[in-house]
């Protein structure tokens, strides 16, 4: 399975503002969403091309309410994501998979209980964002009489697959740092002190954006 991402804008609730838009949540209705990071909705398609299509399908939220979309395609790292240009351009087989693990950007993980981290920005867990005045309201449930994704979404998970509960408060990614690797080595991530990093590669044209 292809795993995908979607890390929230800070002055954006990501999950409530992309349910509270018709379009967004009905592409988004047939997944089972977690939340792997602070802010952030993740969930698993069939391939890297159901994934890249699904992106596709959310650019006009994403591009408004998004930090990043990001893509795990085992078949390329079971450990490291894609950016999304780059797993569009792996897709159309403009990079080779073998060729597309030079350039990186490296978030810092820090748990929710490092006292250390910035508060949550204003707003983030008050309901819909920006820009859902012209949509209903209220969520209906599916046929099956299941609820909406976002009813449905009772469990979390890291970046591992590992669960927690779902008011547990997931991690959160802090200040990406652009690497090159070098010799199969990557450079330490030193912009703060935390215990764990997310790799995720990008194209040559973004690096360092």
């Amino acid at each position: 399975m292809t795993r995908v991402c979607l890390l929230g804008s800070d002055d954006v609730a990501l999950r409530q503002t992309l349910l509270s838009h018709e379009t967004a949540r009905e592409a988004l209705r047939t997944y089972d969403l977690t939340e792997p990071f602070h802010n952030a909705i993740g969930l698993e398609t069939v391939s890297l091309g159901a994934a890249v299509a699904l992106l596709n399908d959310l650019n006009w939220y994403l591009v408004r309410y998004a930090e990043a979309a990001l893509v795990r395609e085992p078949s390329v790292s079971e450990s490291e994501w894609l950016s999304r240009d780059l797993a569009t351009a792996i897709r159309d087989d403009r990079v080779s998979p073998a060729e597309s693990g030079r350039y990186l950007k490296v978030y810092g993980v820090q748990s929710a209980g490092d006292s250390s981290g910035e508060e949550p920005a204003d707003g983030l867990s008050d309901g819909p964002g920006p820009g859902s005045s012209d949509e209903n309201d209220g969520i209906p449930s599916d046929e099956n009489g299941h609820g909406s994704p976002d009813e449905r979404m009772d469990k979390s998970e890291d970046e591992d697959g590992r669960t927690h509960g779902h008011r547990g408060a997931p991690p959160k990614l802090v200040e990406p740092m652009y690497v090159t690797r070098s010799g199969g080595s990557i450079p330490e991530y030193d912009l703060r002190d935390v215990g764990e990093t997310v790799v995720v590669r990008v194209t040559e044209a973004a690096f360092g954006r």
